[in-house]
């Protein structure tokens, strides 16, 4: 039985007053017990948050990492110093990070090692253009994005990564994919993955990303293969978010 994630990505959003109301409102919610959540505040709201969810089940994610542990990096956070503050999980390859900081696949994979390197759980995200989806080639470019990190990894090291399907097209634009056209790709991704180990394809834990929000989240949960949720502009309403939360269990 794979444990669902629901995962707030606040992007460079947020505030301690937000970080404080999110840490108040789940330290006595009622949340399915199977279920594991987390955010991933901006750097600064790291130890803030730490502090605040100490008394609740919310988990600490970082939204990136530098594949190096320490340097001449100006502006960069190593994964070292992430597990200083208490985080579990890192996203890895987001659609804002490939096209607006222009990471190549090949950084993708780097930073997908530094995490597992200090036992942090990468979150690989995947996705395509609209552009990408219309010409008909989703599957050519999400499952490329898979599989040159995939096929780069040990059988231990597939084990411990989460992939978040985020078609690029409905990541703030409030248009979201049918449960019906997520189920496909997230399928999809679970056949590539039977091609390394079957055992591990079953166990892999899949994530569907773009605009999930309060309304829509149960139907996309009830897809088979969709485990969970990477939430953008809906984990910044505590509220939304609870609710998203409770709708997975």
């Amino acid at each position: 039985m794979r444990t669902p994630l629901i995962a707030g990505n606040w992007k460079m959003n947020g505030s301690t007053e937000l970080v404080e109301a999110f840490g108040r409102t789940f330290s006595s919610a009622a949340l399915p017990s199977s279920l594991e959540a987390a955010i991933f505040p901006p750097y600064p709201y790291l130890e803030a948050a730490r502090r605040a969810f100490a008394e609740t089940p919310l988990r600490l994610g970082a939204q990136t990492l530098n594949p190096l542990h320490s340097g001449a990096h100006t502006g960069e956070v190593s994964g070292r110093m992430l597990r200083e503050f208490g985080v579990c999980y890192a996203l890895v390859g987001h659609s804002e990070r490939r096209q607006l900081y222009r990471e190549s696949d090949e950084q993708v994979h780097d930073r997908l090692l530094a995490a597992l390197g200090v036992d942090i759980t990468p979150v690989l995200c995947v996705g395509e253009t609209l552009e990408e989806r219309d010409a008909g080639h989703t599957m050519q470019v999400v499952l490329r994005q898979v599989g040159y990190v995939m096929a780069r990894l040990e059988p231990e090291q597939r084990e411990r990564v989460i992939i978040a399907y985020e078609p690029v097209w409905a990541i703030g634009t409030g248009r979201t994919a049918t449960p019906e056209q997520a189920q496909e790709v997230m399928a999809g991704i679970r056949d590539y993955q039977a091609g390394f180990d079957r055992d591990l394809a079953a166990a892999l834990r899949l994530l569907y990303g773009g605009s999930m929000n309060a309304g829509n989240a149960a139907e996309l949960l009830a897809q088979p293969d969709i485990d969970g949720g990477l939430v953008g502009g809906a984990s910044l309403k505590v509220d939304d978010f609870l609710a998203i939360c409770q709708s997975a269990g």
